[in-house]
């Protein structure tokens, strides 16, 4: 088959390499489009270095091609998605219900051979059946609505109070969708102007104040207070936007960390416990129940996360495709195989 091995920073090479068998309770998935994630543009920079050579990817849509012994009740030919974060199911976090922060977690597309590839195998209970009503277009976009799903039901927001977005790259973008859908009022703040008529499209309100960092934290936190926002989303995964959500949060609110900055950002402790900020943490999303409520949120057609495609490309062209997404204009690539 056809691979797209990250050799090293800013490096992809297409390889030949023999077709995975599955193993026990595994099947085999024949993939046909394929996302491009925030993450693997970061893996391709090189902020975040591999062990070794790897087929980077995990946002994957095809159909079931080979049953390993074991697997049941699943048919060749079904359309899936790849669930591609498998916690060991035997820590001490895994036992507390707490599988998203598993240390022993395998991550396709990191430590395991990822999805930009023709075929891919992992464990069927990780392979989710994609009912027909449900687009190509949707259904690719799965698993970054999961984190969306996950982020949302982790604040304690409800729907019917007021929350703000920082950054709107696809996460950002998918959790406005779903707030409005379930009917939350949204604030979102982003530098790019394309990404921010699309949340104004989709009915988020925009505030972008301009200034330095301290002017932007006074006119977000006022605009906050005065409209009762209970909850600040960081999405940009950038020290700046972490440090500015800290900065301006209201009191009595929560800061949702979804983005995934990898340097200290700064607070100041005496703000967060005199005003009762909450800081809580979201990373990825619980198995096996954030792609079920996605994929049912999907299927009843309140949400349809493929309004962030923002263009197709090739296997053959990823290279190019990742340094057009690292850009950070693009909403979301999509590789076809």
């Amino acid at each position: 088959m056809r691979a797209a091995f990250l050799q090293s920073p800013k490096h992809i090479q297409l390889q030949d390499v023999p077709i995975p068998e599955p193993g026990i309770g595994e099947v085999r998935v024949k993939l046909k489009l394929i996302g491009v994630c925030g993450s693997d543009v970061h893996l391709f920079l090189g902020h975040r270095l591999l062990d070794k050579p790897n087929i980077i990817g995990h946002e994957g849509l095809g159909y079931l091609d080979k049953l390993g012994a074991g697997v049941t009740g699943r048919t060749i030919g079904e359309r899936v998605v790849i669930e591609p974060n498998i916690p060991c199911r035997n820590c001490r976090y895994c036992y507390a219900g707490k599988g998203n922060i598993c240390i022993n977690k395998r991550v396709f597309g990191v430590n395991e051979p990822g999805a930009f590839a023709e075929y891919i195998v992992l464990p069927a209970n990780f392979c989710w059946t994609v009912p027909d009503a449900i687009s190509d277009e949707d259904a690719v976009t799965i698993e970054p609505m999961a984190v969306a799903v996950h982020a949302l039901l982790t604040s304690s927001a409800k729907p019917g109070d007021t929350i703000a977005v920082l950054g709107l790259g696809a996460i950002g973008l998918l959790l406005t969708h779903l707030a409005l859908a379930l009917g939350y009022r949204v604030f979102v703040t982003e530098i790019s102007p394309g990404k921010l008529r699309m949340a104004e499209s989709l009915g988020a309100v925009a505030l972008c104040p301009s200034g330095d960092a301290d002017s932007q934290a006074v006119a977000l936190a006022d605009s906050w207070l005065a409209n009762e926002v209970c909850a600040v989303f960081e999405c940009a995964g950038a020290v700046a936007t972490a440090t500015l959500a800290a900065a301006a949060a209201p009191r009595g609110s929560e800061i949702v960390l979804v983005g995934l900055a990898a340097k200290p950002a700064q607070f100041t402790p005496l703000k967060i416990a005199r005003e009762g900020i909450s800081i809580v943490p979201s990373i990825i999303y619980d198995h096996p129940f954030d792609f079920k409520r996605t994929l049912q949120l999907i299927a009843a057609r309140v949400i349809r996360p493929g309004f962030i495609i923002s263009q197709q490309a090739n296997l053959n062209d990823l290279q190019s495709a990742l340094e057009t997404a690292a850009k950070g204009e693009d909403s979301k690539i999509v590789i076809s195989v």
